[in-house]
């Protein structure tokens, strides 16, 4: 399929801002969707919500939404970082969530191509954004190509 655009996923534990966003520049990213529950605390460092919305405005001309539908619910992530469950019994949790909350209604958020979904984890294996953006590359009849930013 030719025409089958880029969805970009990215974290930002473990990166400096200037790498975090280098990466976002030089792949043109014009709306980083935050999926985190979080992303207000003291641990998001230059990636806190309000902070983040002014400098990807401000350094990048990029748009940031927080796309609170697409975040893992408290319960299930406070399950998993307990490991209480494990990352199988997340995943499976996880994604019948998105089922249930029918994100892909809201497909329109990456349209184009030039999206990049974002949540905290440094590397994209046992992340939800991993699961998102595979959900979501389904649900489009894929018409996506998931490609992981680290």
């Amino acid at each position: 399929m030719t025409d089958r655009k880029i969805l970009f996923t990215i974290g930002f534990t473990q990166k400096s801002a200037e790498k975090f966003f280098d990466l976002l520049a030089k792949n043109s990213i014009k709306k980083l969707i935050d999926t985190r529950l979080n992303n207000s605390g003291q641990l998001s460092g230059f990636a806190k919500k309000d902070d983040l919305a002014y400098f990807c405005r401000t350094i990048l001309s990029t748009e940031y939404i927080h796309w609170i539908e697409s975040a893992p619910e408290e319960k299930m992530l406070s399950a998993y970082k307990k490991k209480e469950i494990s990352w199988d019994d997340y995943a499976k949790e996880y994604l019948a969530m998105l089922e249930r909350r029918k994100v892909e209604n809201s497909i329109k958020l990456i349209a184009g191509g030039d999206a990049c979904l974002l949540c905290s984890e440094a590397k994209p294996h046992h992340c939800h954004r991993s699961i998102l953006a595979e959900y979501l590359n389904k649900k489009s009849g894929g018409s996506f190509s998931v490609h992981h930013l680290v």
